[in-house]
């Protein structure tokens, strides 16, 4: 079962990585990131088709017998009819949205999976879902502060600028339009990562019965940063906006992360 289980996991990595580069593709219409993201999908429809086929072949039977069993079935069918999509159809908005949800039917499923064959390996994997939760959630938020302090310093060089002072000082920094971009772009790959780590957080909450209620308030704080920063992404790939003005809503945007994280995590039934 450890095998099966590491190759479980090992699915769950891939699957996530390509949420992240078809978020990425979806932002930036990015033909590489494109690239990546199918490949990785098509590592989990490998592995996913050998199970598959492993398992008619011993019982003669489509896997639909259980509820279980139906469900590897509907991920198996999600990521197929993604493949497909992405082939035919190149829509990035849906192969986002769509890989969001296959992922988080996949999470479940290992989970329900470990339950029924091996039960005694469901804390030691609910351990590592809670850790990949926390570990997600601090990367984004570093990158998120990085964003903000590139922003700050796009504001500082501004003033400079507009002074006429330390241009010795600004040599060493990217022109105005270089650190806008860069604040963008590690926003760009904030924004999965934040979302991986709610999907995994509020099922590592149900499945562990913690008393858990989408009213928490940092519950309800980490999904408004990720809708503020949503907006972000919104305002600056579609609404054009660019320079000062875009980034004021990040520095927003990451004080509303600092609320969150200091402020509501204390007010909070369950996280420490």
């Amino acid at each position: 079962m450890f095998p099966e289980r590491f190759i479980q996991e090992g699915m769950l990595l891939a699957y996530g990585i390509s949420v992240i580069f078809y978020f990425i593709d979806f932002l930036y219409h990015n033909q590489k990131a494109n690239r990546i993201a199918f490949w990785f999908l098509a590592m989990v429809w490998v592995i996913q088709t050998i199970f598959l086929l492993q398992e008619v072949i011993r019982t003669s039977s489509l896997p639909i017998g259980t509820f279980n069993d139906g469900l590897y079935t509907y991920v198996w069918i999600i990521v197929t009819f993604s493949l497909v999509v992405h082939r035919y159809f190149h829509l990035d908005l849906f192969m986002f949205f769509i890989s969001v949800f296959g992922f988080l039917v996949m999470v479940i499923h290992t989970i329900r999976s470990l339950q029924i064959v091996d039960s005694s390996q469901i804390p030691s994997m609910l351990n590592e879902l809670l850790y990949a939760h926390i570990v997600l959630a601090l990367i984004a938020y570093g990158l998120f502060t990085v964003s903000f302090i590139i922003a700050l310093l796009y504001f500082t060089q501004y003033r400079l600028l507009k002074w006429k002072k330390g241009y010795k000082w600004l040599k060493r920094l990217s022109d105005l339009e270089g650190l806008e971009k860069k604040s963008f772009q590690l926003i760009v790959l904030s924004e999965p990562l934040l979302l991986l780590s709610i999907i995994l957080g509020v099922v590592w909450a149900y499945k562990t019965g913690t008393e858990f209620y989408w009213g928490d308030s940092k519950t309800i704080g980490s999904i408004l940063v990720f809708l503020i920063y949503a907006l972000y992404l919104y305002m600056r790939t579609k609404g054009n906006y660019r320079g000062k003005n875009i980034l004021f809503v990040n520095i927003v945007s990451f004080l509303l992360l600092l609320v969150n994280f200091f402020l509501f995590t204390t007010l909070s039934n369950f996280h420490i």
